[in-house]
């Protein structure tokens, strides 16, 4: 008989104990669900007051890659944020793959554009492949302080996800190898301006402007609308919408670690982090993000819904 009460205690306190460990883990739960929500708005309160990053100076020369329908070469001269009104047009060069009459086929608006610009001295160029830059005979003998390639992608609709990652993996690797060659040349960049701190191990927050100095350190900048200082080497910019799938590109990992193939022999250029920051379209005054095929971004389409715009600049590593 004590037995059978022994047993019945005993099954008794293990349910309660059950009922309070899954208690404990709901509370758990809810409260890391509170501090998740919390940070979230703490981190878009600091956006918020964050002045935007412009990446550029008016003495850049500057390389704009994949421009679709030039509306980004437009806003960076036409209406441009008030530290660029000096910039240099012929310091501007603008490219896209499509030819001349593909893009005008796909973009009725360019052909505006592109004489807008033209009439202001931006070089316009047609038919140039993101990946062969060095086949460019009007590029030979060129540097340029930025190279910039805004949402890049391949246009070829791989519906196979996998495969897809791998096609723009690919496409940016290429992209990396060839616009290595065509980066100023100078020292290591650094913010030119602001009051740098270091970057505690423990400091999640993503948007703060990552400056790589070297491998094991990291710094950023209190001075967000700082660029690096001139005669610096040249760097590269790539943006992307920060959701899937084009995280899954893990863009800064091929940089700092390129696949090896490509030209037999060579080594592909190795790049590190400059910084990351927020793209905010609003300001450049009439950008329009186009698609690859053309009218079809008036659509339903859903793809990179969510997130944000964000740049990743990247400057070569000293050769070791």
């Amino acid at each position: 008989m004590g037995h059978g009460k022994s047993g019945k205690k005993a099954s008794l306190k293990s349910t309660l104990q059950s009922q309070q460990t899954r208690l404990k883990n709901k509370q758990k739960a809810a409260h890391a669900a509170e501090v998740t929500e919390q940070k979230g708005k703490q981190k878009q309160q600091r956006n918020s007051k964050k002045r935007p990053t412009i990446p550029f100076k008016p003495t850049d020369k500057i390389l704009l890659i994949g421009e679709g329908n030039f509306s980004f070469a437009r806003a960076l001269l036409v209406d441009p944020p008030s530290s660029l009104e000096h910039l240099v047009p012929r310091n501007i060069t603008a490219t896209a793959y499509d030819s001349e009459e593909e893009c005008y086929a796909k973009y009725p608006e360019a052909k505006e554009i592109v004489e807008t610009l033209r009439d202001k001295g931006v070089e316009t160029l047609f038919g140039i492949d993101a990946t062969k830059l060095e086949k460019i005979p009007t590029f030979k003998g060129k540097l340029w302080d930025r190279i910039v390639w805004n949402f890049p992608h391949s246009g070829k609709g791989i519906t196979d996800q996998d495969r897809n990652i791998l096609s723009h993996q690919i496409l940016i690797s290429d992209f990396f190898r060839s616009a290595a060659k065509f980066l100023a040349i100078g020292p290591m960049p650094v913010i030119s301006a602001g009051h740098k701190r270091k970057r505690k191990a423990d400091d999640d927050d993503e948007d703060e402007e990552d400056v790589k100095v070297s491998e094991d350190e990291m710094m950023f900048s209190d001075d967000e609308t700082s660029t690096p200082a001139t005669g610096a080497r040249g760097t590269v910019l790539i943006t992307l919408r920060n959701v899937e799938p084009y995280v899954k590109w893990d863009v800064p990992r091929l940089a700092k670690n390129p696949p090896k193939g490509g030209v037999a022999g060579a080594s592909p250029p190795r790049y590190t982090i400059f910084r990351s920051f927020v793209f905010q379209r609003k300001l450049w005054k009439g950008y329009e993000h186009r698609m690859t095929k053309g009218e079809r971004v008036n659509g339903q389409g859903t793809t990179g819904q969510g997130g944000e715009d964000r740049t990743w600049e990247f400057c070569l590593r000293d050769q070791s």
